[in-house]
């Protein structure tokens, strides 16, 4: 029964025997916080908030044009860069009439350039790659029947151009011609690592016991040659040999057959710091793409 006067009375929780919670205790669901909700204006304008002071930090720097004195020199063809670095501390080198002996003095776009009693211009590099024939040689005239491998690029540049190292007349294949002082120089210290492959023919076949003795290093006179991979050529005759080494000096290739007693019949370098003679035919020369120039640089 219900008692008179209990309308005004809130019910109250009850609770059954099996522990169920009545229809008036029944639990509300949980009301998620306003603050966790994300602000998404804030968020947008934090982001390129971010954006904005990042470009700022990565913007790359304008270039600048200004050149390093010795550097100038050196593309001018010259000299070197370090022998550039005696004529300056010499006093032997003026930027617009003044005397500089600055080491690291930048040269700005329009200034003139005295270097040694004579106004200097930089050059445009340039790099040729020859397939040199036979009777040409990179030395001078020091023989009439001689005939110098600048003619065989003549007309390749208007700049006057070097072989990067030295080659005789009976030695064939990859010659390199630049105005590229530093290169030039680079090439030629014994500390170069850059690899040259030879391909060299014998008088006689090469015995399999003298290869493995080659391969190991060969000493020349107080000095020893390391031979970084050395093989007989396939399906040739054994006395076609392929010879993979770091010094450009052709000179050495024949050494050190000769010290087995054996005769150098060619030598043909098939193989120049990362260059090839793919397309390349026995005389004729093609500019390098800008990649091989990279390369070499990097080398």
């Amino acid at each position: 029964m219900i008692k008179k006067g209990g309308g005004n009375k809130k019910p109250t929780s009850s609770r059954s025997s099996g522990g169920k919670t009545s229809k008036f205790s029944k639990p509300k669901p949980a009301m998620a916080k306003r603050s966790q909700k994300p602000k998404k204006a804030n968020v947008a304008k934090d982001v390129t908030k971010d954006i904005e002071q990042k470009a700022v930090v990565n913007k790359p720097k304008a270039k600048s044009d200004n050149i390093r004195l010795n550097k100038y020199i050196a593309n001018s063809g010259a000299c070197s860069r370090r022998d550039a670095d005696i004529y300056i501390q010499s006093g032997n080198v003026k930027v617009n009439g003044q005397v500089i002996i600055e080491m690291g003095y930048q040269v700005k776009p329009g200034d003139v350039v005295n270097f040694d009693g004579v106004i200097v211009i930089p050059e445009k590099k340039e790099y040729i790659l020859l397939n040199k024939p036979k009777n040409f040689t990179t030395a001078g005239e020091e023989e009439n029947e001689l005939r110098n491998v600048l003619e065989l690029v003549k007309g390749a540049s208007k700049y006057k151009l070097h072989p990067v190292g030295r080659m005789d007349k009976n030695t064939t294949g990859l010659l390199l011609f630049t105005n590229d002082t530093d290169l030039i120089r680079k090439f030629s210290l014994s500390t170069q690592k850059s690899f040259k492959i030879y391909h060299v023919s014998l008088d006689k076949n090469l015995k399999y016991e003298d290869l493995e003795k080659m391969s190991g290093g060969v000493s020349l006179g107080e000095h020893k040659l390391w031979i970084d991979e050395i093989s007989y050529i396939d399906n040739e005759p054994k006395t076609e040999i392929g010879l993979k080494i770091k010094t450009s000096n052709v000179k050495v290739v024949r050494s050190i057959f000769e010290k087995f007693s054996y005769d150098v019949l060619r030598v043909d370098r098939v193989a120049f710091a990362g260059l090839t003679k793919k397309n390349l035919p026995r005389g004729i020369w093609r500019p390098l793409t800008e990649q091989e120039i990279i390369n070499l640089r990097n080398l």
